[in-house]
């Protein structure tokens, strides 16, 4: 199974699996509740979908390590997009409609990931890139995600440790540099992209590439 159908199949479970007073906790996207998290995630599904029905006659412009952009600083919440994400997902309001809906284009996604040609070029956000390329790059937003999902959530199943590895080296082909072996995977990506504060014992290991994190990805 590719990590991409891999990472996505088990985030939509553990989304179908939350009970429903759960999605008015915290996620860890600050300022986000599980539920704007999940509706942010429908939009994400819908971003492959379309993608992949995007097809580009050009070469590819970038690869998977290419698709992201690297901000300044978190997001602040005050992007139109950001800030529309809670009023849609209050706008479900119950639960179960949102978990239909991200079960339904979540799978439908996944579904198109694994029929489509892996070195079909497909066009997303002014980039041409493969569609491997592509969904390699997803494999790390649905990760980060997933850590989000269960950040204050410890009873939910959080991502498999293959796409927690994938995803890893993944961010460190952003950074152009490795995290020290005795971070595990989770920490890594959590204190990479700034969703956790390292220790000081964790500064100190990670040596000249802390003055560079948080990576902030969009």
């Amino acid at each position: 199974m590719h990590p991409f159908s891999r990472s996505w199949n088990a985030l939509l479970d553990a989304v179908a699996g939350l009970p429903d007073e759960e999605f008015g906790k915290p996620s860890g996207c600050t300022g986000w509740l599980v539920r704007d998290l999940v509706c942010h995630l429908v939009i994400d599904a819908q971003d492959v979908l379309i993608t992949l029905v995007t097809p580009a006659d050009g070469p590819a412009t970038t690869d998977a390590p290419g698709y992201w952009d690297l901000l300044p600083q978190p997001p602040t919440g005050d992007d139109p997009l950001d800030a529309l994400i809670p009023r849609l997902a209050a706008a479900y309001g119950e639960p179960r409609l949102l978990k239909h809906h991200i079960d339904d284009i979540g799978t439908a996604a996944v579904r198109a990931a694994g029929l489509a040609d892996p070195a079909a070029r497909v066009r997303t956000q002014d980039m041409v890139l493969t569609v491997a390329d592509y969904l390699s790059a997803y494999v790390l937003e649905g990760t980060l995600h997933h850590l989000d999902l269960v950040a204050h959530l410890p009873a939910a199943p959080g991502p498999p440790a293959e796409t927690l590895a994938v995803s890893r080296t993944a961010l460190e082909s952003v950074a152009g540099a490795t995290f020290p072996a005795s971070l595990a995977d989770a920490d890594a990506l959590l204190i990479g992209t700034g969703r956790r504060a390292p220790t000081p014992a964790q500064t100190a290991e990670l040596g000249g590439l802390a003055a560079r994190l948080p990576l902030v990805l969009a």
